[in-house]
């Protein structure tokens, strides 16, 4: 559990693929009030289990969690179960994957700028790809999110950072900013979706051009420098741009 900011911590998690850790992350943010929200979930380790548990006074100052990927689903409910008094939020998918819990307002993906963590939370999805495609290995598109006090953005697989784990990872430079492998399969099937996805990237590398740390979940924190978050979003779409053309080529 690292704390990244006065008022958010991210905490890295195990999970493997065929045997091969490619990681996962939660995020918790304070309010004002001293109270928390928890972003996502993870598998914790005992150490981390009890440094979150100190820190949230044994869970009770947790107001809410949310989930915002449609395909990160496994720790809905274990973090239910640390954390049951709290609003829980979720996708759609997240509704039909546990349809016991009980979930408050409607699907994240729908709301709007006056949602119930808008006072600390700006949340964004892209436009132009299914938020959940047919094919459920393809796990593009998801609701990113930035906290307002710090500028630091959580985000599950719409943008990646190729970081080496273990040792590698101390010794190995980070990747910059980069769009998912998959999106030439995310992109709806209908005229005007490319460019509605390089719109939707260049307005976010403005809006949240601030953007200070990027917390990714399969790979690493990236920290940034001033202008940094900006740059390298652009630079990732423009190395999807034979992937846009394509889809322009195709569908219109």
């Amino acid at each position: 559990m690292k704390q990244l900011a006065d008022t958010f911590w991210n905490i890295r998690g195990v999970f493997r693929v065929v045997g091969i850790n490619i990681g996962t992350h939660m995020s918790v943010v304070r309010r004002g009030n001293g109270r928390f929200v928890i972003i996502d979930g993870c598998d914790l380790d005992d150490a981390q289990r009890q440094q979150l548990m100190a820190l949230t006074g044994n869970g009770e100052k947790v107001d809410a969690v949310v989930h915002v990927h449609p395909f990160h689903t496994m720790y809905v409910e274990a973090m239910h179960a640390l954390f049951p008094a709290a609003a829980l939020y979720g996708t759609a998918r997240h509704r039909e994957k546990a349809p016991a819990l009980p979930w408050s307002q409607t699907p994240v993906e729908t709301w709007g700028d006056d949602h119930p963590l808008a006072d600390l939370l700006n949340l964004s999805v892209p436009e132009g790809v299914d938020f959940v495609c047919a094919d459920e290995r393809v796990h593009v598109a998801s609701v990113l999110v930035r906290h307002r006090q710090s500028g630091i953005v959580h985000v599950d697989d719409t943008f990646n950072v190729m970081a080496a784990s273990g040792t590698l990872g101390k010794i190995l430079p980070q990747s910059s900013l980069r769009m998912h492998p998959m999106l030439s399969r995310a992109l709806t099937q209908s005229a005007g979706a490319a460019d509605a996805y390089a719109g939707w990237a260049r307005w976010l590398a403005s809006a949240w051009s601030k953007t200070s740390i990027v917390c990714a979940a399969h790979s690493a924190v990236r920290e940034l420098p001033a202008g940094g978050f900006k740059k390298e979003v652009e630079d990732a779409l423009a190395k999807v741009a034979d992937v846009l053309d394509r889809h322009r080529k195709r569908f219109g």
